[in-house]
């Protein structure tokens, strides 16, 4: 889920395992996604799987902002402008990451590896360079750029046809563009009038995505398409898992963790995810672990734990 660049106030008076605890489930709980989002397209469409999630997620975390917030301003006043904006940039951030982003790894699951998608999925702070610099012409500089080259040497490795079990040539063209498109994202999302409270700016996104995601299901024949009969309990059972754990549950333990851990070490779940859904895939999936695989991902870990070392700190 893409965070806005607001400042985290520290929690108060939190106990001392509760981040380190939270930065455990998003490490285990986001990695586990993948995992559930290939159960889930065994018997739901991928786009109406993903639509669904977020568009659910996003109510309840919306109800629950909602009610900590107290209640609604007017729909008309001084402040329906800042809403309207901030409903808008919500849409921009939501499409670009959740929309594309997601969706395409719902879509691309259906012909590639959980383990590989999640793999790929990881190059998104590589991408964020790239956007950085084409958005805000930011200097790349020699340890980035290195990253960077290292990262992309990772993919190409990842994705080389003689590699063997990384899946089809679409679906990982879909996940290299929803990657890029979730960098694209995160880095115009500081640029935008998102709410401060990462919560409420993640409902928004959540429910403006998961609305993109369903009313792209209609177009492409989805949702008319679907046999409910033909729906399995394991691939409910998945979508539960992905809007509870998977998306409530793991976004308020990382929003807990990046308040009170240094944002290096929350970062590191860029890294560890992967390394979760690629063991999660070959235990219950039987996904093959080959020595290709192996080397891509540790070609891609570096360069992805080389970019967040090296990321520009805020002024």
């Amino acid at each position: 889920m893409t965070q806005t660049a607001s400042p985290l106030r520290p929690l108060a008076s939190s106990p001392g395992w509760l981040p380190w605890t939270s930065l455990l489930v998003v490490y285990v709980v986001w990695g586990s996604t993948y995992l559930a989002i290939a159960i889930g397209v065994e018997t739901v469409p991928p786009l109406l799987l993903a639509g669904t999630r977020y568009l659910v997620a996003g109510a309840l975390m919306y109800a629950v902002v909602s009610r900590r917030r107290g209640p609604a301003a007017p729909a008309a006043g001084p402040d329906a402008p800042r809403r309207v904006r901030q409903w808008a940039a919500a849409a921009v951030v939501g499409v670009m990451t959740l929309s594309i982003g997601n969706g395409g790894v719902s879509v691309a699951e259906q012909s590639v590896p959980s383990g590989v998608a999640a793999l790929l999925v990881a190059t998104v702070p590589l991408w964020m360079i790239v956007a950085d610099r084409v958005l805000n012409g930011r200097h790349v500089g020699a340890v980035r750029g290195a990253a960077l080259a290292v990262g992309l040497v990772g993919v190409a490795v990842l994705v080389h046809p003689g590699g063997g079990g990384v899946g089809s040539t679409s679906g990982l063209v879909i996940l290299l563009v929803g990657s890029a498109s979730w960098g694209f994202g995160s880095v115009v999302s500081g640029r935008l009038s998102l709410p401060a409270d990462p919560l409420h700016s993640a409902a928004l996104q959540m429910l403006t995505g998961g609305a993109a995601l369903l009313a792209a299901a209609v177009v492409t024949g989805e949702l008319g398409d679907l046999d409910a009969g033909h729906v399995s309990l394991r691939s409910l059972l998945a979508l539960a898992y992905l809007v509870g754990p998977g998306s409530l549950l793991a976004l308020t333990a990382y929003v807990v963790a990046l308040r009170t851990l240094p944002t290096t070490t929350v970062a590191t779940y860029a890294y560890v995810n992967p390394v979760v859904a690629v063991v999660l895939g070959a235990l219950v999936l039987s996904e093959p672990v080959t020595a290709h695989l192996l080397v891509g991902a540790a070609i891609v870990t570096l360069g992805v734990a080389a970019s967040l070392l090296a990321r520009p700190r805020p002024t």
